[in-house]
Order: structure tokens, then sequence, then C-alpha cells
């Protein structure tokens, strides 16, 4: 495995047409939306580069595809403001028996921002965390994640520095902003839903160790 510290399995089906998005030294990268599914019958629909290397005749709208590869995070000027985006990098196409989840991701990395807690009117407990994850020279990847219930709870009394291990999913969430003007924009958020978190010597806290009420929402 390339980079230990960030392993991600995603399969679905393409939905969109690939489109070039960028080039470097001569390599050509491919954009696309991944539709994943979720065990609520939802489905995510993820970003997904592919280089020109790995790209084939099958890969086109309405055909499954499995990579594995890394999460991705660039900064780019949105509407006049900059925005961290994230992005399934592939690294490798796999035949649809090889992947035992549809969605899955390891992270290890440090929060680099202090994470924070809230509960939301139905009094569902959330924490959101900033996982710097490094990537080979002397890149970081900048990975916003989310825990519930007890990890939340647990994950609130960490600290910028502190480094963790992390198991989960990368999903997408449509939200509304409201603007400086008053009017209010739709936008998709994408982020790693955590279902395991290990800090530095402590033992890891999972949902399967949680309540039932304590359980996130899968769909």
């Amino acid at each position: 495995m390339e980079n230990e510290n960030n392993v991600l399995c995603l399969c679905g089906v393409i939905e969109t047409e690939p489109v070039l998005d960028h080039e470097v030294f001569g390599e050509q990268f491919y954009r696309m939306d991944l539709s994943v599914p979720r065990l609520s019958g939802a489905h995510d629909l993820l970003p997904v580069t592919v280089s020109e290397r790995l790209m084939n005749s099958q890969v086109t709208p309405g055909v499954r595809l499995c990579i594995s590869g890394q999460l991705r995070s660039y900064n780019k000027v949105v509407a006049g403001a900059g925005r961290l985006l994230l992005t399934a990098f592939a690294q490798k196409l796999l035949a649809p028996d090889e992947a035992e989840n549809p969605n899955l991701i390891q992270l290890t990395g440090a929060i680099c921002k202090p994470p924070a807690f809230r509960t939301t009117p139905f009094g569902r407990e959330i924490a959101d965390l900033m996982l710097a994850v490094n990537r080979a020279f002397g890149k970081s990847d900048y990975i916003p994640c989310i825990a519930w219930g007890r990890t939340a709870r647990y994950a609130a009394g960490l600290n910028v520095g502190d480094r963790l291990k992390v198991q989960g999913r990368f999903q997408s969430r449509d939200y509304q902003k409201q603007m400086p003007d008053g009017t209010v924009m739709n936008r998709t958020a994408y982020e790693v839903s955590l279902s395991r978190l290990t800090c530095v010597s402590d033992q890891p806290v999972s949902h399967e160790e949680a309540h039932p009420a304590d359980q996130p929402p899968i769909a």
C-alpha cells in the first residue's frame, strides 16, 4: 500500500461522464461522480478522480466502478471564496468481488483545529474534527470528519495535535447556506462519518459499543 495513513475503497455506479479535471507532468486526470450505496438503500454521490492510465472503455456512466486509493483534499476558489474540496483519488481499479465493503476509509493523522461539539434539535450529539493526514513529498490532506453519540463525546475532549486512527465512510451531505444578502444556496458537504476512533494508547471507541440511541442516521 502506497500510504497506509490514508486507505480508501469505494464501489458504486458512475453517474456522470468523466471530464478532464487537470494535468500533472503531462498526465491527465479525469473527474466523475460515483453513486455509492448505504445500508439504508440511500446513496452518496461522491467525486472520484482517475488518471488516464487507469481509464478504459468501461469507465462510462451506468457502469459499476470499484477503486482503491486515497481521500485527497485541495483548495479551490468557488464564487470568489476559497473552499476545501475532497475527492476520492483512484490508485487502482478493483474487480467488484475484491471490494468487501463498498465504502470504507481508514485514516491516521493529527487533529489540526479544536473539535467542535454540538447537539442537534433532536438531541443527537455530534463532534466535528479536522484531521491532517500526511502524504508523500511533505504534503498533507485535510480531512473533515464527523463523530456521533458516545464517540462524539469522547472526541470533544481531544486536543489539537492528538494523533488518531479512524475508520468510517466517505459521505455526501446536502445542506442550505444563508448568504450575506439573505439568499439561501443549496450546497453539498463531503466528510468522513466515523464508526471507529482510536487516540494514541487509548482503547478504541466504536458505535457498536454505544447505546443504539447514539447511532448516527444511515440515510
